[in-house]
């Protein structure tokens, strides 16, 4: 295994053979001409061979300086080369980013705006790991995550991509022709609801609401129903075939409650709370990339919030 120590004296052995002289090179690399020289000689004893020749005047190659100038050159050119092009794109979005998130935050807040973000940065590709667990994106060799700001991994900074979010409870019009909408969560137990089995736990995942003159006093239920799933877009699909009843964040029925395909009820006991965050393991160093995808989430936030 090469010594490591010796990388620092080839490339300065390197800018010697370039300028000729050890005063170019010194002021090149910003040492003094007898420090140089001393690296020289240096490198010259641990490799036991003369690689200069010397004079008052000039510094030349010997023969076997000449044999390793043409074997090291071009290695160290390309780290030269390497670190050049880290430095020319480091002010400039390019790369790829790969986030862990959620599958319902992929569908609702990465997706339908892709296409303008990888319009407005061709420079950037973007790799999405579904994951609806709480991913370590360290582990996972992942630039960032997006969850729910109550499920973040301690020790990240987090940005809000959202503003506050809620559940919701719908279900279609045909489920409510056959069944009165419920006016308290007492009579969700005479209603048939979608049950969302968690991958994670492999438990049935409670509904969660709270008074309505005191959000702060939360409190779950059980849903009873005749129809389980592990996928809440299987959930969804539910309730616009009349199913059943199904609590989804609010986000994602959204569009449906607008256009009447779905109906809310039982709102006044769904308070807002935290909404999504895209969180990374540090501020110090963000590369470019990664700034210009939190501005354009932060954008679309406050376009939600308007």
């Amino acid at each position: 295994m090469m010594d490591a120590s010796l990388l620092p004296a080839l490339s300065a052995f390197l800018q010697v053979a370039r300028a000729g002289s050890f005063t170019r090179a010194a002021t090149a690399l910003d040492v003094s001409p007898s420090a140089l020289s001393q690296t020289m000689r240096t490198l010259e004893r641990k490799l036991d061979v003369r690689l200069l020749h010397r004079t008052t005047r000039s510094v030349s190659l010997t023969e076997e300086g000449r044999q390793l100038l043409e074997q090291v050159a071009p290695a160290l050119q390309a780290v030269e080369h390497a670190v050049q092009a880290i430095d020319d794109t480091r002010g400039r979005p390019v790369g790829e980013i790969r986030i862990n998130t959620s599958r319902m935050a992929a569908r609702c807040l990465l997706e339908p705006h892709l296409p303008e973000f990888i319009r407005r940065h061709p420079g950037i590709r973007m790799e999405l790991v579904l994951d609806d667990g709480i991913g370590d994106i360290v582990s996972d060799g992942c630039d960032a995550g997006i969850r729910l700001g109550e499920s973040l991994t301690p020790g990240m900074v987090a940005v809000p991509i959202t503003p506050m979010v809620r559940m919701a409870i719908v279900g279609a019009p045909a489920y409510f022709a056959r069944y009165p909408p419920p006016q308290t969560p007492a009579d969700l137990a005479g209603h048939a609801c979608v049950r969302l089995r968690l991958t994670t736990s492999a438990g049935i995942l409670p509904w969660s609401l709270s008074e309505p003159d005191d959000p702060a006093r939360e409190f779950e239920i059980e849903p009873q129903g005749r129809y389980t799933v592990n996928d809440d877009d299987a959930m969804l699909r539910a309730a616009l075939l009349g199913l059943g009843l199904v609590q989804h964040m609010e986000l994602a029925v959204r569009p449906h409650i607008a256009d009447g395909t779905l109906v809310e009820v039982l709102r006044p006991w769904s308070a807002p709370f935290a909404g999504f965050h895209l969180y990374v393991p540090t501020r110090v160093q963000m590369p470019a990339k990664m700034r210009a995808l939190i501005d354009f989430l932060v954008e679309k936030r406050a376009a939600m919030a308007g």
